[in-house]
């Protein structure tokens, strides 16, 4: 039977244990739908009480375009080597380690808009016992990215129908700025070599999502957006 949006929250909930913090990760490839999922996740667990759930993307690594400038690879901005992996790495060391009990731990953001990393940006308050954090190279086995994955509980992969994700990508470039021809060639280039260094990690994954997920009630709740 087909995965209900309620069997992923009944999992995400069983992640967690008394006196620890567990991380949850979400990956897949350039616009899988992993922000929107963790987006719904956190927002389903926190109804209904005070916020046990923290949304923590790795984007916020991303290295900013001044230092992609220097090495030569802002035509490349994406790709595993434009992120700063292994601080992604520390802090999910951080966020787990029990001396972080008792204090908020500050993680960077990503402003689309602007497409640079914001330091500071989100707040993992104490009270945050479940960390769901998402990115495209959770389950990369190479450098830094290794130390990722061994900080995880577990990673699930978003695998939506392989026409829909370009075009949302397609759509989401266009939506923060890109003329369609650009959008379109970004996808089909840089974004589409990432995807398929994303694919192979598949088989590392506890459990695939496909793009839409039903609750028993017949509602859907699409995975739009990367």
């Amino acid at each position: 039977m087909p995965l209900t949006f309620d069997d992923l929250l009944t999992r995400a909930r069983a992640l967690t244990r008394p006196g620890r913090r567990a991380l949850l990760g979400i990956t897949g490839s350039p616009g899988a739908g992993k922000t929107t999922l963790a987006e719904h996740l956190a927002q389903a667990l926190n109804s209904g009480g005070d916020p046990w759930v923290a949304h923590v993307p790795m984007d916020g690594f991303h290295l900013a375009d001044i230092e992609l400038d220097r090495l030569g690879r802002r035509g490349r901005k994406g790709a595993p080597d434009t992120f700063d992996a292994a601080g992604y790495a520390a802090l999910l060391r951080r966020l787990r380690s029990p001396e972080s009990d008792g204090e908020v731990v500050y993680a960077p953001g990503f402003e689309r808009v602007l497409e640079q990393p914001i330091a500071g940006a989100i707040p993992v308050p104490p009270t945050a016992r479940l960390v769901v954090t998402e990115g495209n190279y959770l389950l990369l086995g190479t450098g830094a990215w290794v130390r990722v994955r061994a900080q995880l509980d577990e990673v699930w992969f978003c695998e939506p129908d392989e026409e829909e994700r370009v075009r949302r990508l397609v759509a989401r470039h266009e939506e923060f700025g890109k003329g369609h021809e650009e959008a379109v060639a970004w996808a089909l280039g840089s974004d589409q070599r990432n995807a398929e260094l994303v694919a192979a990690t598949r088989e590392r994954a506890d459990l695939v999502v496909g793009g839409v997920v039903e609750r028993p009630d017949g509602d859907r709740t699409p995975t739009s957006w990367a």
